[in-house]
């Protein structure tokens, strides 16, 4: 499984060769070696070269046909295209925005803009909107996946072509992309998938192209295919972060071949340690060094570009805000004295810090105690409830005037109801580990529960001394005497809460959660003295700072996506295409857009490759039991060139298992773009069998001869002497079953035309969720 193509340490059983065999030509290059005969002619060239092409160049034509058919329809905003539509439109008014995906597929449709003259002025707010009506350059923007699109068919031929596979194998393994309803949808519209699954063929086919110059190490052309597949894996994962999977399916074909290049009884003779050496790093170096290089490369960029303030500021922290101009923090940051009254903002779920006359209940549902205290809520909307003096440790200290600063201790007073903040060792309503808020009596704040009164302001990445502002300083309210942070989350309270937010003492301080700010300083006027700011210069920062801040940010926020989508999917569904996504409709022309594959081509990769699985489990049997059923050289291909692509399906998929966010249809179609290889290579595996292998040649001293050069055999040659009619009979029913499947959820992929609801209960094979319109 390390690769596509057969080892050449295989010992092949020797038996005749077909003279057919012998006058083959020169064909596609095959990855399967076998041992040539010294003083033997080599196989003369064959026409079967030009066979691969022309299906090359039809294939391609009608991958951009099935791409760009219709590709207008319908202009106007579609599902996603609110998100990546509006990134591009960011980027070419070179306003911050923040997304949970790196920015290399977003660059590309910004890029794509800039060339049509387009200037962002259309934010993409509503799924729906008239693109002809806001004059949109939007067939340019779906242009860029389709043509990513339909170059991925192109690519996937290319697979099975380079790893020595037969014209039907490689038409099957194409035409299962090319018809596939799913990746058709996702390359017609302003979506990231295109770039992916791009990026993911073509570093399967550069590690091919790389493996298979394997006994020329260190040449030019060796070198030009480690550095193209390091290329590939760096744009797939700065695409999206799904793109690590890649690099797992790359990662373990080179573990395997750098554990087989250990071998000290290796054909060719055995490495010393240096050459080892010099292969571990050339490997590192293309595929771990240079792909990192690459993907800190357009975050450069993307920091470039993004210099003025946007909506993506509240995802930073104030370092990183001053650097943008027209930043709101630079013109309304004021510093806080003590006795003012502010309003306090959580950072994450924008509630304000709360409070009312109501009490907690004695007892909560699950039978829990409470204190009885008043409730102190996070509420999301600004109300007079949400005003707090800010107030000095001591009731005799003269700090009036004085500016808070980090670090010190402070009290909060409830301007409406006239108490203090207080947290103490009580169970919150919904976490038992957490302590409970609620406020006091000023006379009990400044007597007996004074210690539990004080509260630390600790600023983020604050410095001694610094001062305590509005909007700038992002900061963590800790109690002092048991060390817990304020905290809230988006779980309703009960009724009994009026449904607003808990708040609780969190013990985990790290957490960017425990993260507050202080919104206004509502008892300043607007004309006060303190409200003048001058003109401040933007900052900066180092480049590996704000990566690290944003990768940091893009982490957490991805984890958080965990909410319920009523489109969203399990990974055990994918397979077998059980629910798909309501992308867009118009009830008016009975038009919609609902995100599928095409059930006939998704069922038959996903039975191929329980198959596959059941040939190796039956093989291994055999061999167990003292039963050789299949010649070594098919075995190899079995092993080698089929387990990696059936390698690359399983970590493309497999990991969605143990993911906790939201997962959708389209995450499976890089594992899906595996999975057609793996159903071309066994088609071939199933209706043809490799031809007899070379025989030693014996020597004029009646000795065999053992091989001393290797030489790779075309699918032609291998093939020689057997009839190819079961390989193409097989693809011509397969390829006529999945055109049906395409075609017969093509208005449902195009858009077009609409469908009477007898029609859409005709496409509700496995109860697909479709829209019926009105």
């Amino acid at each position: 499984m390390a690769s596509t193509t057969a080892t050449p340490e295989a010992t092949l059983r020797q038996r005749n060769v077909p003279a057919s065999s012998k006058k083959a030509k020169n064909g596609v290059s095959s990855d399967v070696e076998t041992d040539k005969v010294p003083d033997a002619v080599a196989p003369a060239k064959s026409g079967s070269e030009l066979e691969y092409k022309l299906a090359l160049v039809l294939i391609t034509g009608l991958a951009f046909l099935t791409r760009f058919w219709g590709i207008s329809h319908p202009d106007e905003v579609v599902f996603d295209e609110v998100h990546f539509g509006k990134f591009a439109s960011y980027y070419l008014e070179r306003t911050y925005f923040f997304d949970v995906h790196p920015p290399f597929g977003k660059l590309l449709f910004a890029f794509m803009g800039w060339l049509v003259g387009y200037d962002g002025h259309f934010h993409f707010e509503n799924i729906g909107d008239s693109y002809i009506r806001n004059k949109v350059p939007y067939v340019a923007f779906r242009s860029l996946p389709a043509i990513l699109g339909a170059l991925t068919v192109s690519v996937v031929y290319m697979i099975m072509w380079e790893s020595g596979y037969s014209l039907p194998a490689c038409l099957i393994a194409a035409g299962l992309v090319l018809l596939d309803n799913a990746h058709i949808g996702q390359t017609r519209l302003i979506l990231l998938d295109a770039t992916l699954v791009f990026a993911m063929a073509c570093s399967l086919l550069c590690y091919i192209k790389f493996h298979k110059l394997r006994h020329e190490p260190f040449s030019r052309k060796w070198w030009k295919w480690l550095i193209l597949t390091g290329f590939a894996l760096s744009c797939d994962i700065s695409t999206k972060y799904v793109g690590l999977f890649a690099f797992i399916t790359i990662g373990s074909a080179v573990c395997i071949d750098l554990w087989d290049l250990l071998d000290i009884k290796r054909p060719g003779g055995a490495l010393t340690l240096p050459q080892f050496g010099k292969h571990f790093a050339a490997r590192a170096f293309g595929l771990i060094i240079m792909p990192f290089i690459f993907y800190l490369f357009w975050f450069q960029v993307h920091f470039s570009i993004l210099t003025r303030s946007g909506p993506g500021d509240d995802f930073m922290t104030p370092e990183f805000q001053e650097t943008l101009s027209d930043n709101i923090m630079l013109a309304n940051a004021v510093t806080i004295d003590y006795y003012d009254t502010i309003s306090i903002r959580h950072k994450e779920t924008k509630a304000y810090l709360h409070s009312h006359p109501d009490k907690y209940p004695l007892r909560y549902d699950d039978g829990r105690v409470s204190s009885q205290g008043q409730q102190v809520t996070g509420y999301p909307f600004n109300d007079t409830n949400n005003y707090w003096q800010i107030l000095p440790p001591g009731p005799d200290d003269q700090k009036l005037g004085h500016p808070i600063k980090n670090h010190d201790l402070v009290r909060l007073r409830h301007i409406v109801t006239d108490t203090i903040l207080l947290s103490h060792d009580v169970a919150s309503p919904y976490y038992p580990t957490n302590q409970e808020f609620t406020t006091v009596s000023i006379g009990d704040a400044y007597g007996d529960r004074a210690a539990d009164t004080l509260f630390e302001i600790r600023i983020e990445h604050g410095k001694a001394n610094q001062e305590f502002k509005s909007i700038s300083s992002h900061f963590k309210l800790i109690h002092n005497p048991s060390k817990v942070a304020m905290w809230t989350h988006s779980k309703p309270l009960p009724e009994w809460g009026h449904k607003q937010q808990e708040i609780n003492g969190n013990k985990q301080l790290a957490q960017s959660s425990n993260v507050w700010l202080v919104e206004d300083i509502v008892s300043l006027p607007a004309d006060h003295a303190r409200r003048e700011k001058p003109e401040k210069k933007v900052k900066t920062l180092p480049f590996l700072r704000k990566w690290f801040e944003l990768q940091r940010s893009m982490f957490w926020h991805n984890n958080q996506l965990t909410s319920s989508h009523p489109y969203a999917s399990l990974p055990y569904q994918w397979p077998f295409l059980l629910r798909g996504v309501s992308f867009w409709t118009q009830n008016d022309t009975r038009q919609q857009i609902y995100f599928l594959g095409n059930p006939i081509g998704w069922w038959l990769a996903s039975s191929v490759l329980a198959i596959y699985a059941g040939i190796v489990l039956a093989d291994q049997f055999s061999l167990r039991r003292g039963l050789d059923a299949m010649d070594r050289r098919t075995r190899s291909r079995l092993y080698n060139s089929t387990g990696f692509f059936f390698l690359a399906w399983a970590t493309h998929y497999f990991p969605f298992f143990v993911m906790g966010r939201q997962l959708f249809l389209h995450h499976y179609l890089p594992a899906h773009l595996a999975s057609a290889l793996v159903t071309g290579s066994v088609v071939e595996f199933l209706f043809s069998t490799d031809s007899a292998e070379p025989e030693y040649q014996p020597s004029k001293s009646g000795k065999k001869v053992a091989p001393t050069t290797k030489r790779r055999l075309s699918a032609r040659e291998r093939l020689a002497g057997q009839s190819m009619a079961g390989a193409w009979i097989a693809t011509a029913v397969i390829m006529v079953l999945v055109a049906f499947g395409w075609y017969f959820f093509l208005p449902l992929t195009y858009g077009y035309p609409g469908l009477t609801a007898p029609e859409v209960n005709r496409r509700k094979w496995l109860g697909y969720d479709l829209h019926f319109a009105k």
